[in-house]
């Protein structure tokens, strides 16, 4: 029988030494979940991902999965660019929008801009008295570089610059992105790791510092045989301190993607730990599900996705990609 791949043995064994040691020793070298500064960054995700619950931390092959694993861009041919809009609860707005190139043998680099506008707030004295609104807003400026180690393993690198709005007071934040990327396309699987906004506040609102949600997530991408189903599955925010070390893995997203047809995509997913969050009475909710649809042409993408986050809260996400 001819053999179609063969994995280098060293190669391997240091994918699984990272991955492990992403898992057992990142957790415990930081610090617990608390409220952070710039937490839209954790909700800047694309249709396609918010549809599979966010569960994509290995999946290739689509630039906009740099800002949850840079280490995807290397698996991203030629130019190729794509833009997502948020329509949250009330009159919150946000978004982001990506462009990657390659750099020939040097790798590949890409440029991110995100945004998320808060809307207007009216402000009132200690009578009550209207003195007129004021806007709050956080914005994200990030760059990108991927490279191949070997047929097998990709890394990559992001370095964002964060500046946040609130009435006539503003922070400036600085953070980095780190992912490696597995693939093993003999089993048609991908394996990835990401930590996601280290870093630290250069200036704050009230001379108060506040941490960066800092994320550490591993996930599998896997095809099966004989069935158009893409299958997907991550744990999530690895860095939070928990009671114990299993209960870690209940931080955990998993989505499945199926093909129907040449161009259309159907997707479902759902994430544990929106669900834990949403509030006491998640038994009657949808919390955590999300279900869209995608449609993939030749040089263009199309993504809808809709993410239930409570009772009565509904999130959309539009995605638009383009090979340039």
């Amino acid at each position: 029988m001819k053999t179609l791949y063969k994995a280098p043995s060293h190669t391997f064994i240091l994918a699984i030494a990272l991955l492990t040691c992403g898992l057992l020793v990142v957790p415990h070298a930081v610090f617990a979940q608390q409220a952070t500064v710039f937490p839209f960054l954790r909700g800047s995700i694309s249709a396609r991902a918010a549809g599979l619950g966010g569960a994509t931390v290995a999946m290739p092959e689509d630039v906009s999965m740099v800002v949850m694993n840079p280490a995807v861009l290397t698996t991203v041919e030629g130019k190729s660019a794509a833009a997502t809009f948020v329509k949250h609860v009330l009159d919150i707005n946000s978004g982001f929008a990506t462009f990657a190139d390659s750099l020939g043998d040097a790798g590949m680099y890409g440029v991110t801009a995100y945004y998320t506008s808060y809307g207007a707030f009216e402000r009132t004295n200690s009578a009550g008295e209207n003195l007129g609104s004021f806007s709050a807003n956080d914005v994200c400026l990030a760059g990108t570089f991927s490279k191949q180690i070997d047929t097998l393993i990709s890394w990559g690198g992001t370095v964002k610059f964060l500046y946040g709005s609130l009435s006539d007071q503003s922070t400036i934040a600085v953070a980095v992105d780190a992912g490696l990327l597995v693939q093993i396309p003999k089993s048609r699987t991908n394996i990835g790791l990401s930590i996601l906004n280290a870093g630290v506040q250069v200036s704050t609102y009230d001379g108060t510092s506040d941490r960066l949600p800092l994320d550490v997530r591993a996930g599998v991408n896997h095809r099966l045989r004989g069935l158009p189903l893409l299958v997907n599955f991550s744990l999530t925010q690895l860095a939070d301190e928990v009671p114990s070390f299993f209960d870690r893995f209940l931080n955990f997203s998993v989505g499945g993607e199926l093909s129907i047809g040449k161009y259309v995509r159907a997707r479902l997913g759902y994430d544990h730990t929106s669900r834990n969050l949403s509030g006491v009475n998640v038994s009657t909710q949808m919390a955590g599900v999300s279900g869209g649809v995608g449609v993939q042409l030749e040089t263009m993408q199309f993504d809808y996705a809709l993410s239930s986050i409570g009772s009565s809260a509904l999130l959309h996400r539009l995605s638009v990609g383009l090979m340039l």
